[in-house]
Order: C-alpha cells, then sequence, then structure tokens
C-alpha cells in the first residue's frame, strides 16, 4: 500500500513531513488537498484527520495526522534508512528531546504567528498588521537569543548530528528568509550560520528549493 501524505505543497506542516521522507530518502504518493475549497474539511480527507487540517498521513494500514507525530513515527520507523534524525543513546535522544519541545513550545508560537500575519494574511488577501509582526518579532527574537548561546557550543540543536529538533523549524524559517523579516536570523552568527547549515542540505533543496525558491 505504500506511504501516502495527503497535503498541500504550501502547508508548513505538510512540508515537514515531506522534509523527514526526503531525509530517509523514502518514497511516497502525494494527494492533493485544495485548502482554498476546504476539502479539508470534508469526507474522504475529514476521516483522516478530524481536526480538518494538513497534514494526513497513510502508511499501509496506519493512518497518522500531526506532522510532529508523523515524522517521529518515519524516524523511529525507518531508522535504518538515510538520515537518522534521531539517536538511540538515551541521554543524547533527551536532549534532542528538549529542543522539539522548545521548537514546537518556544518557537512555533512566534515563528508561525508571524509567518501568518506577513505571508499567509496577504495571499488570503488580508492586510498584515505591522504592528503585530514587530510585536511578534520581538518575541522570536527572545527565542533566538537561547538558540544563540546553544549554538555558540553546539553544531546543531540536539548535539552534533543533525535531527528532528534541527528539521522542524525548516518550513517556518525558510518562509520568513523571504521577507524584510529575515534580519531576525541574520544579526545572529551562529543562528545564521545553522539556518544556511539545514536550509542548504539535499533533502530541504529538493523538497522547498532552498530559501531563495
Amino acid at each position: 500500500m505504500g506511504i501516502k501524505v495527503h497535503g498541500h505543497p504550501f502547508s508548513i506542516a505538510a512540508q515537514r513531513v515531506l522534509l523527514c521522507l526526503a531525509e530517509k530518502g523514502l518514497e511516497y504518493e502525494s494527494v492533493h488537498i485544495d485548502l482554498t475549497t476546504g476539502q479539508q474539511k470534508e469526507e474522504p480527507f475529514i476521516s483522516l484527520n478530524p481536526f480538518g487540517q494538513v497534514p494526513g498521513f497513510e502508511d499501509g494500514d496506519l493512518k497518522l495526522f500531526e506532522s510532529r507525530a508523523i515524522t517521529h513515527y518515519i524516524a523511529h520507523a525507518y531508522a535504518d534508512k538515510g538520515t537518522p534524525l534521531i539517536d538511540h543513546d538515551v541521554k543524547k535522544m533527551a536532549i534532542i528531546g528538549v529542543w522539539i519541545e522548545v521548537e514546537s513550545q518556544k518557537f512555533e508560537a512566534a515563528g508561525s504567528k508571524l509567518n501568518f500575519e506577513i505571508v499567509v494574511k496577504p495571499l488570503k488577501g488580508m492586510t498584515p498588521d505591522e504592528d503585530v509582526a514587530e510585536q511578534l518579532k520581538g518575541q522570536l527574537g527572545k527565542v533566538l537569543d537561547v538558540y544563540e548561546a546553544r549554538l555558540a557550543e553546539s553544531k546543531y540543536l540536539g548535539g552534533d548530528n543533525y535531527s528532528l529538533a534541527d528539521l522542524h523549524h525548516i518550513p517556518v524559517i525558510n518562509s520568513l528568509l523571504k521577507t524584510k523579516y529575515k534580519t531576525v536570523f541574520e544579526e545572529r552568527p551562529h543562528v545564521s550560520a545553522w539556518v544556511a547549515n539545514i536550509l542548504g542540505r539535499p533533502a530541504t533543496q529538493k523538497v522547498l528549493g532552498g530559501p531563495k525558491a
């Protein structure tokens, strides 16, 4: 039956899953969900994700939703394929786990909201609120100050090796780098080097075409 990813190419969450599959070198079937017509809120997709949000994921008879849960599954189920993305050493995996949580709880809170304000709103014909965007930039900057200190002592957030902790950031960073708010990354040298590293990976290039795409 194989792997199927139900999503949309502009979806930040769907991109996380596609990046993970690319790092693993896995083949999959892409099932396009038209977000403009509300297809994600209708059958048959709503049976795959009852919250009506992409992506949906199938691997044989296994059905999943929530992008980070999907990447965790892929990393563990296909641990022998491609880039490891996790670590079987318990202590090293615990550190990776910390930064996975930081992304979902700290970075996401500011980064995705900023992306919505300045990237998604115009696509929906809405006017961005510059004051809100500046506030979110400040919030994101505080998070990245912590990253700057971490990356001064570690090549990647989870340690010496690239992992899910880094991968989960890529879609939002890739989107924000195309805006004037890219400076929030560029003005922090260790963050900037890390961003260039993870966005320059072959799997990232394959899925997103790099930061200038």
